[in-house]
């Protein structure tokens, strides 16, 4: 993927490959500006003006297959809420503030087929509710954003963003500015819908403590690249890149006392260095390191590192 900017083309997301089945959650981590958001947005296209993108992206659920790269507006119409969904990491900003809980969506509802007739839009909003977990449904339906909490606002954005049935789901850091106790409850409620309606969930987060609730496989990219890839319980414990080692080592936890940050800054698109993009930030760096991008090494069938150590 690439973008025009004043100095010149960036390429925000390079070289990503990945797969998420029914019914199974990736998670996807990476420091801000890593490219994390802006795969999704490619996944939804919601591109800026401008981009280009090369690659293929696949939808397929039982007999069918959806190409999505050089989708017409018109088709992505049709794909975007109702074959994939997004929930989106400030919800206040993301609802209407001026439109209530349930004609909103009631709106998501009738943008895709089949369609229903008024009455039937209006149960299939509040049994959408329901399926968040949102208590006294039809109460909430004739609230405005700004009455709810911000847990339950999130949970309306859950609803809307399953009102039309998706088979992929992505979470762009949903439990952001939530309390602990409400960031826990929404991440028990989207592993369990997933796992009861078999969608494929794309989480994206910075939190490996959030990743490690609810992800069955990790991605981590850095630089628009995934640099490492495996199960969850694999990369958390044995992580093989040094950029996963540092985001660990950076993380808060009950056992560790002090923090260990990553020296330095994540490099500007625009001037990437020749190797690999972590190697000036890297302790471990090799003078190979600045020859060229390392491949995707493999260590094992389901966990592969790009890294020249590995």
């Amino acid at each position: 993927m690439e973008l025009p900017t004043g100095a010149g083309w960036v390429r925000p997301v390079s070289e990503v490959s990945a797969r998420i089945n029914a019914g199974e959650s990736l998670g996807l981590v990476g420091e801000s500006g890593s490219g994390k958001t802006m795969l999704s947005l490619a996944l939804m296209g919601l591109l800026p003006p401008g981009a280009r993108v090369r690659g293929e992206a696949t939808l397929a659920f039982e007999s069918t297959a959806i190409q999505l790269t050089g989708l017409a507006e018109r088709d992505w119409c049709d794909v975007r809420g109702g074959k994939i969904a997004m929930i989106f990491q400030e919800p206040m900003t993301s609802l209407n503030p001026v439109l209530r809980i349930g004609a909103q969506i009631e709106e998501a509802i009738r943008a895709h087929p089949p369609q229903r007739n008024s009455g039937e839009v209006k149960r299939k909003a509040i049994d959408s509710l329901r399926l968040a977990a949102i208590p006294e449904p039809e109460i909430r339906a004739e609230q405005f954003p700004h009455q709810l909490s911000g847990g339950l606002r999130q949970r309306a954005m859950i609803a809307m963003a399953l009102s039309a049935g998706p088979r992929l789901l992505i979470a762009d850091e949903p439990t952001t500015a939530l309390d602990v106790t409400v960031q826990k409850q929404i991440l028990d409620l989207l592993d369990r819908l997933r796992r009861e309606l078999k969608l494929g969930l794309l989480f994206i987060t910075h939190d490996l403590a959030v990743v490690a609730e609810v992800a069955d496989r990790v991605a981590v990219m850095y630089a628009g690249r995934i640099v490492e890839e495996g199960p969850a319980h694999e990369v958390l414990a044995k992580p093989r890149h040094p950029y996963t080692q540092g985001l660990l080592k950076a993380s808060p936890t009950r056992k560790r006392g002090a923090l260990t940050p990553i020296p330095g800054t994540a490099p500007q698109l625009a001037a990437l260095p020749p190797g690999c993009a972590f190697e000036p930030r890297c302790e471990l760096r090799r003078e190979e390191c600045t020859a060229a991008v390392p491949a995707l090494r493999v260590i094992d069938p389901a966990h592969a590192a790009r890294c020249i150590l590995v």
